[in-house]
């Protein structure tokens, strides 16, 4: 399972600067744990962390233009952080499986002439096999939706832009010269047509990039969780769906597709949802005659069942939180926004457990990203595992870990809980 090691931002709102987990070039960092929790004061940026996410994953889906104006995000003067005048900036750092060799990608996305945003760099770095240190070598390379992208699982070129501009267009050039060598055949010479879609959209839909089209598929299957109780509550169609969808709208027909596709599967599940939600004895589906699908909710002591209209917002997102876990093919990143929003204090250690058994699973696993700011959510982590979002003096974002306080590790570990001490301002700066 695909796994980020290491993240950064560069001018997006509030973080101006912020970097999470080992980068190419930090090799000494801690990577990013199976389950990261971000937690923090009101304001201090965690929604804004969340949704570095969903415009990577929007970015990718319609292009920056669209992905900026998407979700109320309001235009890239109001994505780009306040007085700056560079790029908004992402760089992922992560492995397409355990044993895999690391890549990292890189985007700056900026204003063209015409005031419109456009992608002004990509660039996939990874180092060639039995290559311990150094530089990557760039296997795709884009400045202005013009360069190069090599083809197969080898091949690149060591770019070091740190000292000095790298020149695509003569690079071109000489490719172009010396287009009948060997070599020059493991280059594809590469111009789109739309400067506002990402590189990685495009050629990874073609076979011969299969390391590009590796990365486009793992951010094409993340799943950000926008999850809202009344959005499971609506009347779909009848008709058996895979996978949750991101506002949950379609609850009823992933327990329809569990009850039909994994009988005996689904109803392990029931029982281990039922034992976390007191009272709940049977979770079915029924068709309405209009063809709409009903989901059903059986308790104990009560011969007619309750409709989701009618269960509580807390049950329902429990019961959608728990079926994302038991989904069969699970997204390789899972990303929640405060998932304690309504739910019981007592349910929140349960819920953290549950992310985390699901985040470490060997076989079968997602990594699992969540900002909280509830203490009992976070007394089922450990301090490598939650990080401190801030709001710096000059009102910009800074982050650490909770694991770099070797006074917290060493209250933890004489058994003293990391949300209690969290409550107790042994986290925030005093």
């Amino acid at each position: 399972m695909a796994k980020i090691e290491g993240f950064r931002v560069i001018n997006y709102r509030s973080l101006r600067d912020i970097t999470m987990g080992k980068l190419w070039n930090t090799q000494n960092a801690q990577a990013l744990t199976p389950m990261t929790a971000v937690i923090g004061k009101n304001g201090v940026g965690k929604s804004t962390l969340f949704d570095t996410f969903g415009f990577l994953a929007d970015c990718l889906k319609g292009g920056v233009e669209e992905a900026c104006d998407s979700r109320g995000r309001g235009g890239f003067e109001r994505i780009r952080s306040q007085g700056q005048k560079g790029s908004v900036e992402f760089e992922i750092y992560y492995k397409q499986d355990g044993n895999a060799r690391p890549m990292t990608y890189e985007l700056a996305i900026d204003l063209d002439s015409s005031e419109r945003p456009y992608v002004k760099k990509e660039r996939l770095r990874q180092r060639r096999k039995g290559q311990d240190r150094g530089q990557p070598f760039s296997f795709l390379i884009l400045d202005e939706g013009k360069g190069v992208a090599w083809k197969g699982e080898e091949g690149g070129k060591l770019v070091d832009e740190d000292r000095g501009e790298f020149d695509v267009t003569n690079f071109i050039e000489e490719i172009q010269i010396a287009e009948t060598s060997e070599e020059s055949k493991e280059k594809e010479i590469v111009e789109l047509d739309d400067k506002r879609k990402l590189g990685i959209a495009t050629l990874g839909a073609l076979k011969q990039h299969p390391r590009i089209s590796a990365f486009r598929r793992f951010i094409e299957e993340w799943y950000l969780s926008y999850f809202t109780p009344d959005a499971a509550r609506s009347l779909p169609l009848a008709g058996p769906q895979k996978q949750l969808n991101i506002h949950g709208d379609n609850l009823g027909n992933v327990v329809q597709f569990m009850e039909r596709e994994h009988p005996k599967k689904f109803q392990s599940i029931l029982q281990k949802i039922s034992s976390k939600i007191p009272g709940l004895e049977k979770i079915s589906t029924a068709k309405s005659p209009d063809g709409r699908l009903l989901l059903r909710f059986n308790d104990r002591g009560f011969k007619e069942p309750f409709y989701a209209q009618q269960m509580s917002d807390g049950t329902l997102k429990v019961f959608a939180y728990l079926l994302l876990l038991e989904d069969p093919s699970p997204p390789p990143f899972l990303c929640i926004e405060e998932p304690e929003n309504k739910l019981y204090h007592k349910l929140l250690e349960i819920l953290a457990r549950e992310f985390r058994q699901h985040a470490t699973a060997k076989k079968s696993g997602s990594q699992v990203f969540v900002t909280t700011h509830q203490p009992y959510f976070v007394d089922a982590l450990n301090p490598e595992e939650v990080w401190l979002l801030e709001k710096g003096e000059d009102g910009f974002s800074t982050i650490r870990r909770a694991s770099e306080d070797s006074l917290i590790n060493n209250l933890v570990s004489e058994g003293l809980p990391l949300g209690g001490l969290w409550y107790s301002d042994y986290l925030d700066k005093r």
